[in-house]
């Protein structure tokens, strides 16, 4: 059913046509904008009334009980730091000393050592100088046997006296390798007696050498020098001087 009492204006409306707006909404329209430029501040913003006197609250006075509960919880746990630290302290003290007393030990644990390296090289040095001594000495008896083959033996033919020089070659290159050893000679004629070094089997009176000197050689002796040291090998054998012979007693004539 078609309503022919209505314009076509109002069925479709103009869209060329101006919005038309009531005069109340126009006017919230433009109070919107005013009121939306307020800082949020100042909307949230709302007026406060002082506070009256009953409206305040005052702290409540500490109980004297609870100060003293803590005063007590204080000071027992002053007393607890107090005695850690002394625990702490004490602790300090032993690892201190137990630290001082193995210093000390191995102090003397390095003295104790180095006493007894030098004392193994002493050791090992004075048994490398006996042996050596003691090959030495076997070879002085051979030294020996060529002085008195020189002293003795007075070669009378060229071929005698060939190997008179040969073996006096032989002595010379012995003599000179005992010198680098360190072999060398007890001084004995014309020296004082000296126990040490002299080995006196025999006393003679002598108007050339006084009393106590060495007159003799009867066998050479010698010492091994080692470092500063001179060490004896062999005593040398000698005749000793007593002095001036005693003189006869004059004849007295009556």
């Amino acid at each position: 059913m078609v309503n022919t009492g209505s314009h076509p204006e109002e069925i479709i409306p103009d869209p060329f046509a101006e919005e038309t707006v009531a005069p109340e909404a126009a006017a919230n329209e433009l109070a919107a904008p005013a009121a939306s430029n307020v800082a949020p501040e100042a909307q949230a913003a709302e007026p406060t009334t002082p506070a009256t006197f009953g409206e305040l609250t005052l702290p409540e006075e500490p109980d004297l009980e609870s100060l003293q509960e803590q005063l007590q919880q204080e000071r027992d746990r002053y007393e607890a730091l107090k005695t850690a630290y002394t625990s702490l302290e004490q602790k300090l003290t032993q690892v201190e000393q137990q630290s001082e007393e193995q210093r000390g030990q191995l102090i003397r644990l390095a003295a104790d050592f180095e006493n007894y390296r030098r004392r193994v090289q002493r050791e090992q040095e004075e048994a490398g100088i006996k042996a050596k001594a003691k090959v030495l000495e076997e070879l002085l008896a051979v030294v020996d046997s060529f002085e008195r083959a020189r002293t003795h033996i007075r070669p009378e033919t060229e071929e005698g006296m060939t190997i008179h020089k040969n073996y006096q070659g032989v002595y010379k290159q012995m003599v000179e390798g005992l010198k680098k050893l360190g072999v060398a000679p007890i001084p004995a004629k014309g020296q004082p007696f000296d126990p040490n070094r002299h080995e006196a089997v025999m006393q003679e009176p002598s108007s050339e050498y006084p009393e106590g000197v060495v007159m003799e050689e009867l066998r050479r002796g010698y010492f091994l020098k080692v470092g500063e040291e001179e060490r004896v090998l062999r005593h040398a054998l000698v005749k000793v001087s007593i002095g001036m012979p005693d003189s006869p007693p004059s004849e007295s004539t009556d």
